[in-house]
């Protein structure tokens, strides 16, 4: 499990991200995806402890490729510059609640909620948020869960909030979001240290509570 070497490999394909480059340092890559893939099945094993209901799943098959599709992008690049997994009792955060480990260099990060539901979903989600508003604000304004996470992240969000809901709504910044998602970053210094997993392993705890909320708004 070395991240240093993941690191290394990613943030030389950043520079040569093109088919000859990649097929001449293959080993680099096999080697950098199998130290992923260790690291993805520890994690696994400690979120079972407090997520039973990840116990099914083959951790080797939680990474995303790193081959990128890009028949309807402009960019042509063919192959993603960081590694990722995602973590949910269905495999991979697929319309469902659960965890996500990024790992790119300067830009690693550790993720959780839901991210782009279908419209029937997140019109559940904002009914939740509209019913149990402050289920969610004692879950997002704890102790532990201000310590990893400042709130939503922005990245998917409507300027003004959806129809059906007044525009002075006490929950009306929750309502206009698109993607339910929080992350914390980490430098790559924090990702080569010995204690990343258990920081990791840390936040998806305190995550917990969210994707509980999340799962049950959806049910």
């Amino acid at each position: 499990m070395d991240f240093a070497q993941i690191l290394k490999f990613l943030s030389a394909l950043k520079k040569h991200n093109d088919r000859v480059w990649f097929e001449k340092n293959k080993g680099q890559y096999l080697q950098a995806r199998e130290n992923f893939e260790v690291f993805v099945t520890r994690l696994h094993g400690e979120l079972v402890s407090f997520n039973p209901d990840l116990a099914g799943l083959d951790p080797r098959k939680l990474p995303f490729r790193i081959y990128r599709d890009v028949r309807f992008s402009k960019d042509k690049s063919p192959y993603k510059v960081n590694m990722g997994a995602g973590i949910s009792p269905g495999g991979k955060m697929m319309q469902e609640p659960g965890y996500y480990i990024h790992i790119e260099p300067g830009k690693s990060f550790i993720a959780g909620g839901m991210y782009m539901p279908e419209p029937s979903n997140l019109s559940k989600i904002r009914q939740e948020i509209d019913y149990n508003g402050d289920q969610l604000e004692k879950i997002m304004k704890h102790k532990s869960f201000k310590k990893w996470f400042e709130g939503f992240d922005d990245f998917d969000k409507m300027k003004t909030i959806p129809k059906g809901y007044p525009k002075d709504h006490p929950r009306a910044d929750w309502l206009k979001h698109r993607s339910y998602i929080v992350s914390h970053n980490f430098t790559d210094k924090e990702v080569k240290d010995k204690k990343f997993l258990k920081k990791v392993v840390e936040a998806c705890k305190v995550m917990k509570p969210l994707n509980e909320f999340l799962r049950d708004a959806m049910a």
